[in-house]
């Protein structure tokens, strides 16, 4: 009460308790993440495989471009004739 910043103020087994299950939630989180991409990836490669061995490309294959509506050219609003 002199001016002088207190040192006994912390804060406490809350402050701890909350860290912690921050930490734990960011673990677990990253852990989901990872096992996500990875499931992604395996994917990828397995559509990947798939198409080579009907004969594709893979990359002809998974476009978005090639299940448009049909009349298109490929092209975003250009219709064909």
């Amino acid at each position: 009460m002199n001016g002088e910043p207190s040192t006994l103020i912390s804060p406490g087994i809350w402050g701890f308790l909350a860290f912690f299950v921050l930490a734990v939630a960011l673990y677990l989180l990253m852990r989901n993440m990872n096992a996500r991409m990875r499931r992604m990836s395996y994917r990828a490669e397995e559509l990947q495989r798939r198409a080579e061995a009907e004969g594709k490309t893979g990359t002809e294959a998974d476009t978005p471009e090639a299940d448009d509506e049909p009349g298109s050219d490929g092209q975003t609003g250009n219709p064909s004739p």
